[in-house]
């Protein structure tokens, strides 16, 4: 069965419902009751009484229409609630047959008025009571009179209690569905966010492992372009390195494409620092000279640094190579827990105009820095070397894990 069917059953004006904005099958159901309701207890009250009343008998004629028409008036409770009772109450009082009309009239203005209005109207249909059975005088019993005032007053009363509940149930309900929605879309947009944050955490890491790795292969291409006739020992070692920087290649990016298409996102987190005796390996495989100082155990670096440092490093040998072939370059790991860790990597300037590139790699590297809560750094300094240098946060109670 289709569930705005059954909401339009069960809930109250749901806009669940076919035909949005009209009245749902349970509102008809309601209307119907009230009126049947109104008009069967009305026309108990129709008829000549004992003793006669002060203002002379109704015509019966006149007394039955009166009925159906306070019982028909009823499907108008909710375009006007207030008008409506402020209209039955004293009519109920110079017709009896309506006074069902008027009290289902005045439990309506309770559900859906403020409780300062419903109780208003509460207390002049006390006060009309009173007149209506000076009207209308019940039997010659001893205190009748005001067995009959006390008695409708607390049915006044008691119409009133029970609207102002409904009412209050029905906010209530509102407002923890409203809290409910907000609380489903202020968690789906976290769960974006952080979807978010993670694809461009791993698209920084491909960025900088590729950004190395393609910068080999295009340095020894060009080697194989511009000097045909190397020795073959160095040829085959150019061949070698660009047949290993492409299998690298396609690995990251087959891990990359394999995590991308999977739910979960957090299972790729690259290399670390304790693999950058390797990275300078493959560096000076490609020709470059390089000068590495450690100051730092390796392997108690935490994973959580660890990552950050090893990129820093890889895309400062990245722009080296590109921008400065010819230079040597010095990298500086050092640190130690509490006083953090510190990387830096320096290389002479070139002669002439800088090389073609896009800075997306520093600015990726100073979001990797700040991220983890570390500063960045880079730029030409005074005695013509270009300096990359970032500080990372290294704590005693880092257990390897981000």
């Amino acid at each position: 069965m289709d569930t705005g069917i059954v909401a339009a059953l069960i809930a109250p004006g749901s806009r669940s419902a076919p035909g949005c904005g009209r009245l749902t099958p349970r509102d008809r159901v309601v209307d119907f009751a009230c009126v049947l309701i109104a008009f069967l207890l009305g026309l108990i009250a129709v008829g000549d009484v004992e003793p006669p009343p002060r203002i002379g008998p109704l015509p019966h004629w006149l007394d039955v229409s009166l009925c159906i028409a306070g019982a028909l008036s009823l499907l108008l409770r909710r375009r006007w609630p207030t008008g409506l009772a402020v209209l039955m109450i004293p009519a109920s009082t110079l017709v009896p047959s309506v006074g069902a009309a008027g009290g289902l009239a005045l439990f309506n203005a309770a559900v859906h008025r403020r409780p300062a209005v419903s109780l208003s109207l509460c207390a002049v249909a006390m006060a009309s009571c009173m007149i209506q059975f000076w009207l209308y005088p019940v039997a010659d019993v001893p205190n009748g009179y005001w067995i009959a005032v006390t008695l409708t007053a607390l049915a006044c009363l008691v119409l009133v209690a029970w609207g102002i509940v409904i009412r209050t149930r029905r906010q209530l309900m509102a407002s923890l569905t409203e809290r409910a929605v907000r609380a489903e879309s202020e968690q789906q947009l976290r769960v974006e966010q952080g979807q978010r944050r993670e694809r461009e955490r791993i698209a920084r890491e491909m960025h900088d492992a590729l950004g190395h790795r393609l910068s080999l292969l295009s340095m020894h291409a060009g080697a194989l372009e511009f000097r045909p006739d190397m020795p073959s020992a160095e040829l085959s070692r150019a061949a070698g390195v660009i047949r290993s920087s492409a299998r690298d290649c396609v690995d990251d990016l087959r891990e990359i494409v394999g995590v991308l298409r999977s739910q979960h996102t957090g299972d790729w987190s690259g290399r670390g620092i304790a693999e950058l005796d390797e990275l300078v390996a493959e560096s000076r495989a490609a020709g470059t000279q390089i000068e590495l100082e450690m100051a730092a155990e390796l392997t108690a670096v935490p994973d959580s640094i660890g990552r950050h440092a090893y990129r820093i490093i890889q895309e400062g040998l990245t722009n080296a190579r590109k921008h400065a072939p010819h230079q040597p370059v010095r990298v500086v790991v050092s640190g130690a827990v509490g006083a953090g860790l510190s990387v830096e990597v320096s290389n002479r300037l070139e002669p002439g105009p800088a090389g073609p590139g896009s800075r997306v790699g520093l600015i990726g590297l100073a979001e990797r820095a700040s991220l983890a809560g570390g500063r960045f750094e880079h730029g030409p300094t005074s005695d013509g070397e270009f300096r990359l240098a970032c500080w990372l946060p290294w704590v005693a109670y880092d257990d390897g894990r981000e």
